[in-house]
């Protein structure tokens, strides 16, 4: 299985740091992944929904570790190429405003 794109969304936030969309094999998109800074670092929150009884349930996520954690490698790093592009200007800095489907900037590298 292969990323074929990962879209970022930053924000400008405390622990929210951003927003990701990913494409897998050019055929399937896994929307409103959450970047978070959490006390031993960045990691990724899979997209999820509210249940009756107020609890979080993944909509999608990896069946084992290993998958989570190559998943995870991939959207961090373009996380990361992307606080780069805001801080060499090439783009604006992030608000506080934005939503997981604004996906206003496209990483499109293959891993």
């Amino acid at each position: 299985m292969d990323i074929s794109e990962i879209r970022i969304t930053l924000r400008d936030d405390n622990k929210l740091k951003g927003f990701a969309s990913i494409t897998l094999e050019n055929a399937f998109v896994i929307r409103g992944l959450k970047i978070i800074e959490g006390a031993s670092g960045l990691f990724i929150a899979m997209p999820s929904r509210k249940r009756k009884d107020g609890t979080f349930q993944d909509i999608a996520h990896p069946i084992n570790m290993a998958t989570r954690e190559w998943m995870e490698n991939q959207v961090i790093a373009a996380y990361r190429q992307e606080i780069k592009r805001v801080e060499s200007g090439e783009i604006p800095a992030p608000t506080r405003h934005g939503h997981f489907d604004d996906d206003d900037h496209v990483m499109e590298e293959h891993f």
